[in-house]
Order: structure tokens, then sequence, then C-alpha cells
């Protein structure tokens, strides 16, 4: 169905970008990477993950607990906030054509149909946790939402919170039950090796191979996709994002019922081991990412003149979709063994230290790089060419 909207007039003096929203959504693409770093890094690499070796935590010596809590700081949180702006670009972009009164979805499925190719071509070639083949999906269904009623979309926001905290807590009771500490089978010497020193064509093989078990996350977590996008879309249009009294109020909120929530629930989750890695990551995380959303308004609210940080952060949300495509293939060639192969070679004697460097390093590469880009474009490389491709 194409709806055809009517026109809206646009307040005067009304910005045509949100500057907390660019700083929001360039924390939140870094701190993407915060999670991602210890998967490129870790035995196995990508594989590893659903052997369960990377979900532990452990204060056994200095250096592990500070891996410990840098994962747990970022677990869950920063991909939860990313799929929160998602909804709220959505919100945007159904604005944008109301205003000029074009139909809805209109050209928005190609938009995310194109999405849904970038996603498979970044799964495919480069990582294979990708988030943006489950966003394109995701999209696609909400388009269709805000064609729908305010009380409908509300419906199925609720409903789809409640399945998926139904689906989390049926699977943690399943891993509690059996055992076996929330872990799968040990990482094989033939993977390990395979992301050590196998071929760049050999991982791609790899991951056409095994993309069912790969892909397993965006289909464990539909609902909660689906919850927060539509949350995202809520958000936005309550005025979360603005800098008058009611978005300062909304922010304040979120920082309070967010960290007071999320943060003693991902404790708890954590100390109770493994078997709650799901409650911890896809309950807990989104709640605290909320928290993370709320202080960043709140710290940015308090902010007169924003300094090379701030801008470096909103200019990284400007450009998040090539940011977030050019970190994974920057991590991928340091660490994997068709590149520098680091992983590898430091192994355990360097980390956590190497690893976090290599993050902030990736961070400081994309912050200047997309400072630098943006003093000669509007958009960032992949905002450019996908712009380039819809319009034709």
């Amino acid at each position: 169905m194409t709806e055809t909207l009517p026109v809206r007039a646009t307040p005067p003096g009304t910005p045509t970008r949100l500057p907390l929203l660019d700083v929001v959504r360039g924390v939140a693409i870094l701190g993407t990477l915060l999670t991602n770093v210890w998967i490129f890094t870790g035995p196995g690499a990508e594989w590893g993950i659903l052997s369960g070796d990377m979900t532990g935590m452990s204060f056994a010596s200095f250096p592990e607990a500070v891996e410990s809590v840098a994962r747990q700081l970022a677990n869950g949180k920063f991909l939860s906030m990313l799929t929160i702006l998602f909804g709220v670009g959505l919100a945007i972009q159904y604005a944008s054509a109301a205003r000029r009164g074009e139909p809805w979805p209109g050209r928005y499925r190609w938009r995310a149909l194109f999405l849904f190719a970038e996603g498979t071509a970044h799964f495919l070639l480069v990582f294979a946790w990708d988030v943006l083949m489950g966003y394109a999906v995701t999209a696609l269904l909400v388009a269709w939402l805000l064609t729908r009623s305010d009380a409908a979309r509300r419906r199925v926001m609720w409903w789809a919170a409640g399945l998926h905290l139904a689906v989390m807590g049926l699977l943690t009771a399943v891993l509690a039950a059996d055992g076996s500490g929330g872990g799968g089978e040990p990482v094989s010497d033939t993977v390990i090796d395979l992301y050590a020193h196998g071929s760049y064509a050999e991982q791609v093989a790899f991951r056409f191979e095994n993309a069912l078990a790969l892909r397993l996350e965006p289909v464990l977590t539909c609902f909660l996709l689906l919850f927060l996008f539509l949350l995202g879309v809520r958000l936005m249009r309550a005025g979360a994002f603005g800098a008058d009294a009611t978005g300062r109020r909304i922010r304040s909120r979120l920082l309070i019922w967010g960290l007071g929530l999320g943060l003693p629930l991902d404790l708890l989750a954590s100390l109770a081991g493994a078997d709650f890695f799901l409650v911890g990551r896809y309950v807990a995380g989104p709640l605290t990412a909320l928290g993370y959303l709320g202080l960043i308004g709140v710290l940015m609210d308090r902010v007169r003149r924003p300094g090379p940080l701030l801008n470096g952060l909103g200019c990284v949300g400007r450009t998040a979709l090539s940011g977030y495509v050019l970190q994974n293939v920057l991590c991928v060639f340091v660490a994997y063994g068709f590149g520098l192969g680091l992983a590898h070679r430091l192994g355990d004697a360097w980390r956590p230290w190497w690893v976090l460097a290599l993050w902030a390093v990736v961070c400081a590469v994309l912050m200047v790089g997309s400072t630098l880009w943006l003093r000669r474009f509007r958009a960032g490389p992949l905002e450019s060419a996908q712009r380039w491709v819809l319009r034709r």
C-alpha cells in the first residue's frame, strides 16, 4: 500500500539537522565497534562467539578485569542505541516525505532494499555479524506501520516487546536447565587457523557456507528490532532530541530510568553466569542504551561551545553508514591473517591493551577522516553512492 501524505508546513527556524542526533549516532557507531573489536581479535573471530568463549567475565587478573569491564559496558548497549536511531531516521524521512506531499512508503522501499543488498555484501565480504540486513527487513515493516494509527503502532510495539521477553526468558531457561554454561562446541583448530592464516577468499567462502548460523542474531532478535525501531519513532515524535524544555525533560527521564533499571539488571545477569548472556545483551542492554542516550543528551545540554571531540562525533554520525563499514574493514585487515594478522601474532600476550589501542586508533581515524571528508562533500561516500543509485 502506498499512502499519499498531506503537505505539512515546516515551522520557521526548524533546523535541517539536530546536532544531538548526529553526536548520539556517532557515539553509537564507535560504541558498536567497542563490542565488535573483541570478536575480530578473539580465537576463531566471527565463529568464536558462537562457542560461548567470548561471553563470560573474568576478574582473575587486572588485564582480564579491564577486558571484562570494557566488554560489559558495550555489550548490547550501543547496538540497541543504533537500532533506536534507525527508527528515528525512519521517522525523519516519513516527515520529510509528508512535507513534500510524496507517497509513502514510495521510494523508501527501494532505499530499504538497497540497504539489504549493502548488508548482504557487507556480511559476505567483510563481517559476519552485520546488522544492516536485519535493519532493512525491519525498516520495510515499520515503514508500512507508519501509515497506520498511533494506537496500532503502540499495540505492535508492546506486543513485540512482550514476545521478545518471552523468547529470551524461554531460551535462558533452556540454557540454565542444560547446564552447559551457555556455550556451544569449542572453536576448532581449523576455524582458528582459517582466521589466523587463511586467505580472504577462504574466509568469504566460510561465511557463505555457514550463513544460517552466522545470521542467527537478527532472527533471534526480530521482535526486539521491531520494538526499538518503533521506540525510536516515538521518541523522535515526542521531541526527545530537541533543544527545548521538552527534550531536556525526556532525556533526563531516559537517563534515570535507563541506567536505574538497566545497570543493576546487567550486573545481575553478568554475575549469574554465561547462562544469562541473552538477558544481559538483549534485555538489560536495550534498557541501559536508553540510559546512555539520556546521559549523552544531558551532558550535551551543559556544553556551551562544542569542541573537537563533539565535532568529530557529529561528523561520524553524519557519515554513519560509511563509518560502520569502514571500521569493520580496518579491523578485518589489522586482525585477520590475510592482512596484518595481529590477532594471531599478539594473541593473549598483549591483550587487552592492543585491542583497546586498536579501537582507539580506528575511532580517531573515523573522526578525523569524516571531518575532513565533510569539508568537501555533503555526505559520506556510501551515503552518496546510495543516493546516486536510487536517483537512477
